[in-house]
């Protein structure tokens, strides 16, 4: 019997807006500076989270159910302005505001919440284990998540949008691996910040 294959859990969805704007991803760095900014208070506050969660697992084997659906907000922020801005340039639809999914919205990222954690692996997960992944996301985005800029996805997503510029097409073989290369972040991200026990795939897929 076929066994089934099981999905990471943590799902990322970006859908390409056909077609972006031509010039308009000039001018994104100023019109997602409201998004910057309010990024910057919420990935402290996600860093204070993870230090309380850290604690919980420890003792409990749990991640508060409140603070784990405020950090994958975090996430899908980042995740959102991310994608319309240099992480990807997919559309020109500005993000919204707001912490909650939003199907009606181009890109979107959720987790699924774990009702059991390890407590032994919540010592060493996030900095031992997932050393192989930092190196990788380094040379992916510059950094882990969305905090960091100018790795690999950031540079072929303005080559993407040069073709944009000059086409009126963002090739669709090059919006995949950008797509790709910002899932794998985005899992490390969510494993590193003991929001599962699942190690991330070493892929850009999510089969």
């Amino acid at each position: 019997m076929a066994q089934e294959k099981k999905t990471y859990p943590l799902s990322l969805r970006g859908e390409l807006t056909a077609p972006p704007s031509r010039g308009w991803w000039l001018l994104k760095w100023l019109l997602a500076l409201p998004h910057y900014v309010i990024l910057v208070f919420l990935w402290v506050a996600f860093v204070f989270v993870c230090i309380i969660a850290f604690f919980a697992i420890l003792f409990t084997g749990k991640y508060p159910r409140g603070l784990f659906n405020f950090n994958t907000g975090v996430l899908r922020w980042t995740w959102r302005v991310g994608f319309y801005s240099y992480q990807a340039l997919g559309t020109d639809k500005y993000p919204p505001f707001s912490l909650d999914p939003d199907d009606t919205y181009p890109a979107d990222l959720n987790i699924e919440y774990p009702e059991k954690l390890s407590r032994g692996l919540v010592l060493i997960k996030w900095w031992l284990l997932a050393i192989p992944h930092y190196i990788v996301v380094a040379f992916l985005q510059g950094g882990l998540g969305g905090r960091s800029g100018g790795g690999l996805a950031t540079i072929l997503a303005l080559f993407g949008a040069i073709a944009t510029l000059f086409s009126g097409k963002y090739p669709e073989d090059i919006f995949k691996i950008v797509v790709g290369m910002n899932r794998w972040a985005y899992r490390v991200a969510a494993y590193a910040s003991l929001m599962t026990d699942e190690y991330p795939p070493f892929r850009l897929w999510d089969d």
